[in-house]
């Protein structure tokens, strides 16, 4: 009775890991990016208005090193969870956006620090030079102003 009490508990906190949904990259449309990130329409200067910093992949369905690029930023939303959100804009799709970031090559990532401006890299890059970037710009917290 009771290694059916253990193994029925075992079963049941299993079951709960499971149903937490993890974080995943998500597409990004241009209506999307102005309600999220931060509409230009209304706000000429650079405003963010998210939640948590942004890692916005530049990309086409027909780009080999955005395909190569794919797994790795999902492994990194994998990663750091709700710590921040990467998002994938479809240049062929959305080029309004694609023209926003002047994205002439790609893969090209927007990352956006919670303050602060924006800034981009292109190309494919390793995990390890990712995860360096986002633990140094994204994530650090912000410098105190001396007084």
């Amino acid at each position: 009775m009771k290694n059916k009490f253990i193994l029925l508990l075992i079963v049941m906190i299993s079951g709960l890991g499971f149903s937490v949904k993890a974080q995943a990259v998500k597409e990004l449309t241009t209506q999307e990016f102005k309600k999220l990130i931060w509409n230009y329409d209304e706000n000429k200067e650079w405003k963010f208005i998210g939640k948590k910093p942004v890692i916005i992949d530049l990309y086409a369905t027909w780009c080999g090193p955005c395909k190569r690029l794919a797994p790795i930023l999902s492994e990194i939303q994998q990663d750091y969870g709700d710590k921040l959100q990467i998002y994938k804009v479809d240049t062929d799709k959305e080029r309004e956006l694609a023209r926003l970031f002047n994205a002439t090559s790609i893969p090209l990532m927007v990352f956006i620090p919670q303050k602060g401006d924006p800034f981009l890299l292109s190309g494919l890059r390793p995990k390890e030079q990712l995860v360096q970037i986002i633990n140094q710009n994204l994530l650090a917290p912000a410098p105190t102003k001396k007084k």
